[in-house]
């Protein structure tokens, strides 16, 4: 229990309490057997394996996504070649290269993009020889060409000439 003190002041005649209350002792708060430098080590060992492990478990979910990437595509061009197989006969037993139209300005000076739009479907079917414009819109073909190839020596028999 504190002590109570009363001190006198013989000027005015009042009386004063003070409070005397005993000593706190402050104590530093540090796992028993652990100096400052050891802990210091423990946690950034700690934050080391945290960020590793974040390492590891982001890159492994980067690889899955471009994996599940290439399967959305490979569906989406087996639904769109199904949509086209209702229309026309298609080559059997191959897969076609598909690609969207994304700039006709580009390809207005090739007379198989003459009629294109931006959206419209290019399959190309490169054993088969064949190439098929298709527009999803509207569900129709709108071009369909054979596929010429340049090999080096076309090129060669060309210049020569």
């Amino acid at each position: 229990m504190p002590r109570k003190t009363i001190i006198e002041n013989l000027d005015t005649e009042s009386r004063e309490v003070k409070m005397e209350m005993p000593e706190v002792k402050k104590e530093k708060i540090i796992i028993k057997g652990l100096d400052s430098k050891r802990l210091a080590l423990i946690v950034l060992v700690l934050v080391a394996i945290a960020g590793i492990y974040g390492s590891v478990y982001f890159y492994n979910k980067s690889k899955s996504l471009v994996v599940d990437a290439n399967v959305e595509a490979q569906k989406e061009t087996e639904r769109l070649v199904e949509l086209l197989g209702k229309i026309i006969e298609l080559p059997k037993g191959e897969t076609p290269t598909v690609a969207t139209i994304s700039d006709r300005e580009k390809l207005k000076d090739q007379a198989f993009f003459a009629e294109a739009q931006n959206g419209d479907i290019l399959f190309a079917y490169t054993t088969s020889m064949k190439a098929i414009l298709y527009r999803p819109s509207s569900n129709k073909i709108i071009n369909v060409a054979p596929i010429s190839i340049n090999t080096s020596q076309d090129l060669k028999q060309g210049t020569k000439k």
